[in-house]
């Protein structure tokens, strides 16, 4: 018998971990894992002054995935340079993982069509993939601030770029949208070149080019016509969001966060929601699918996911509504609908 999938939960801040706790039962529903939960973000700054520990990453490094809830809140929110900050802990550890590649399922579930803020007919067959790099950028450039001047800098490679190109490649079914600002940036001219090469390689996937403007307004406006995006770090953070919505809610987005080699890191996309975290409305479909995400990319168990995948989309079918979705029912209700459908 193989040994039981070895899995680092970080349940984080805020509503954190309310749907870790619904992750972890569907967890205990689908099969045998050795689970381990460990501090991170906000909780890892009050227990240790740092947001991510060297203990906890060398346990995130020995595992065969990381399921992360969400980190954030204000109560650790500063301008003070020195401080330490809960999205420290999530940067340290994309970077302490090598995950340079972030994937953004857009995919508005049948039943919620009509919760999107944008007409049925306009979203109704939207099948996206929002593919970001993860480790290159404004995000992790030098930066500064003295004499009333600031500045970040934003600075890819050819290697980043090609390395998250070919992932996005990888995943195309027919046609990779590259998000960049080259009208403007260098940085951007780098990226299209680059992009263009990789596409030499894969004939049978059409490569088109689009103005990060242009992309915002194009989700908005005809989303049914993108299949994968590729976008830097930034342009990735803001659209992936901008995406969520199509979905009715950004508590119904989840995410995978892979490199070459060693465990992905699989979240929601929702932040930590201090407002409601501990009142039982949180909304547990977006982490629950996140497990889905690390059942397929991480674990490889196809199977599993698409009966994780399955359940969700019957149980809102079948009218399950979190408040976010306009309903009531609590994350702990929400819970045992779609473990009622697996």
């Amino acid at each position: 018998m193989s040994p039981a999938p070895r899995i680092a939960c970080l349940p984080g801040d805020g509503i954190g971990p309310e749907v870790m706790g619904a992750a972890r039962e569907l967890l205990a529903r689908i099969g045998d894992f050795e689970l381990s939960e460990h501090a991170i973000g906000g909780a890892s700054i009050d227990a240790h002054g740092t947001a991510l520990t060297d203990d906890v990453l060398d346990a995130c490094r020995g595992s065969d995935a990381v399921l992360l809830a969400a980190v954030g809140g204000l109560r650790w929110d500063t301008t003070d340079p020195h401080a330490p900050r809960p999205e420290q802990g999530l940067l340290g550890l994309r970077k302490g993982l090598g995950l340079f590649a972030n994937l953004r399922p857009v995919r508005p579930s049948t039943a919620l069509l009509d919760a999107s803020p944008l007409r049925r007919e306009r979203i109704e067959g939207t099948d996206l993939l929002v593919v970001r790099e993860l480790t290159g950028g404004i995000y992790f450039g030098d930066r500064g601030s003295e004499g009333g001047r600031a500045f970040d800098t934003c600075a890819y490679t050819v290697e980043e770029i090609e390395r998250i190109a070919r992932a996005a490649f990888g995943l195309a079914r027919r046609r990779v949208t590259s998000v960049d600002k080259a009208n403007v940036l260098e940085t951007s001219r780098l990226w299209r070149e680059t992009v263009e090469r990789v596409a030499r390689e894969h004939s049978d996937v059409e490569l088109e080019h689009m103005l990060v403007d242009n992309a915002a307004m194009q989700l908005v406006s005809r989303p049914t016509h993108f299949d994968v995006l590729l976008t830097e770090n930034m342009f990735g953070d803001i659209l992936s969001d901008e995406a969520a919505m199509l979905t009715g809610s950004i508590g119904m987005l989840p995410s995978a966060s892979i490199g070459a080699a060693g465990p992905g890191l699989f979240e929601p996309v929702h932040g930590s929601a201090p407002d409601i975290a501990g009142t039982g409305a949180a909304n547990p479909l977006a982490m629950l699918v996140s497990v889905a995400m690390m059942l397929r990319f991480g674990l490889g168990r196809e199977d599993d996911a698409a009966r994780i995948e399955s359940a969700v989309d019957r149980a809102l079918g079948a009218g399950l509504r979190t408040p976010d979705l306009g309903g009531d029912a609590t994350t702990e209700a929400a819970t045992r609908a779609v473990l009622g459908y697996l």
